[in-house]
């Protein structure tokens, strides 16, 4: 019984905070926000378009560790970023110049954690995929410790495993199959599954559920004992556009990740990915185009800060 009250402790919690983010949060404090930021992410996008999987995951791994409260942002040799499943996060430059426009024209109002989550969404729309209103009114964290980045989710985890450490964020089953979709742009490191080519079994073999020809191109890029941190674009068909080929590339054990290619041998998420990824791809790539926004307003909601928690950064890497 005290399970359950206290679960429900906590779903009233995160619906008040919910509750108390909005659009159009800055109408009237600083009018121009999703302006300035869409100016500035374009302007990075422009020169590299890697950069919108860069801001999309810097976004992703904020929330999962004390919630969407720009912790991810903050330096120093024992914060968030330095712990070992974030090294290798990228676009933090960009958020920093949105945030130093902000400042000359709104001092002190718009969040580092809103300017994360709104770039997030650009960084989407930039690459072909849908867009949608970001409820704003998130505070910056004072809190950012490495030693607490130990729970994310992991190219290793085993489906159960991805199951629990989502639903530990109010995330269920649907919001983790969409949500692993935004890898239709993501890239990764050889060092982060070179494993699967080489090392898999004890004799040595590949990991079998890998796709010959796929296994024979990652192959040539991450040979072995190469560059470990070379990347590689996780959907091997349209990596720099934002669609559902990468659940038809997981249908046809064409992951690169063992996490994303495990999403095939579970049932229940094997359902969603068919779905997102089946043979009539103009239609289902519209349903992924309105799911994946409800799926990121949900995850940009996770134990967020506001009112008067937390504070409002005047250097997204700096605590006040």
């Amino acid at each position: 019984m005290n399970t359950i009250l206290n679960s429900l402790m906590i779903l009233l919690m995160s619906l008040v905070v919910k509750a108390q983010l909005k659009t159009g949060f800055y109408s009237a404090s600083c009018p121009n926000v999703e302006t300035i930021v869409r100016s500035t992410v374009g302007s990075y996008f422009n020169k590299d378009h890697t950069i919108a999987p860069g801001l999309l995951r810097l976004h992703f791994h904020d929330c999962f560790v004390q919630g969407c409260d720009g912790s991810i942002l903050i330096a120093g040799s024992s914060a968030e970023r330095n712990a070992l499943p974030n090294l290798g996060l990228r676009g933090f430059e960009v958020i920093d110049d949105a945030k130093s426009q902000l400042e000359a024209i709104c001092p002190g109002v718009v969040s580092c954690a809103d300017i994360l989550a709104l770039a997030a969404r650009d960084a989407v729309d930039l690459s072909d995929g849908p867009s949608w209103a970001v409820p704003t009114g998130r505070r910056d964290g004072r809190i950012s410790l490495s030693s607490q980045a130990s729970n994310m989710p992991s190219p290793l985890d085993s489906v159960s495993v991805q199951k629990q450490k989502f639903a530990a964020k109010g995330l269920d089953d649907h919001d983790l199959v969409t949500l692993v979709g935004a890898h239709t742009i993501g890239q990764t490191e050889c060092r982060f599954f070179s494993y699967r080519l080489y090392n898999f079994t004890t004799s040595g073999n590949a990991d079998p559920t890998i796709n010959l020809s796929l296994l024979a191109q990652l192959e040539a890029l991450c040979p072995k004992n190469g560059d470990g941190l070379k990347r590689v674009v996780l959907d091997k068909d349209s990596g720099a556009k934002f669609d559902v080929s990468f659940f038809k590339n997981v249908g046809d054990g064409n992951g690169v990740l063992e996490s994303d290619q495990r999403l095939w041998e579970d049932s229940s998420t094997r359902r969603l990915v068919q779905n997102y990824g089946g043979k009539i791809r103009g239609l289902l790539g519209l349903r992924f185009d309105f799911e994946f926004p409800k799926a990121m307003i949900k995850l940009s909601s996770v134990e967020v800060k506001s009112g008067v928690e937390g504070e409002i950064r005047k250097l997204c890497s700096k605590f006040n």
